[in-house]
């Protein structure tokens, strides 16, 4: 899993590209969160990619006029700490005696 950390101007469609080459490739995104960051915008993504899938997406989102930079970091257990991990199902705080009366 790779943190992808992307600055960019927020030019019209510039964040819909980013995430075009995202979506092309068919990658599930685990995460995505957008911001304002100074005077440009940053695109936070969490994904899950090959080798081959890294270097396409550097070179495609490098291809972007308005794309300022392109970092990657390795996803650390820190991340699901944050609120970055899976969550569980709403489900599963559910008391068992209260489970079993739904299902009679």
């Amino acid at each position: 899993m790779q943190v992808f950390h992307i600055r960019y101007r927020n030019q019209q469609g510039t964040l819909m590209r980013v995430l075009n080459a995202v979506s092309r490739r068919g990658l599930d995104l685990a995460t995505v969160h957008a911001e304002y960051a100074g005077q440009d915008h940053a695109v936070t993504m969490r994904l899950n990619v090959t080798q081959k899938q890294l270097g396409q997406l550097y070179r495609e989102w490098y291809s972007i006029v308005d794309v300022i930079e392109v970092r990657s970091t390795v996803a650390t257990h820190g991340h699901e700490e944050a609120g970055w991990g899976p969550h569980p199902p709403g489900s599963e705080n559910i008391a068992p005696e209260r489970v079993r009366s739904a299902l009679a």
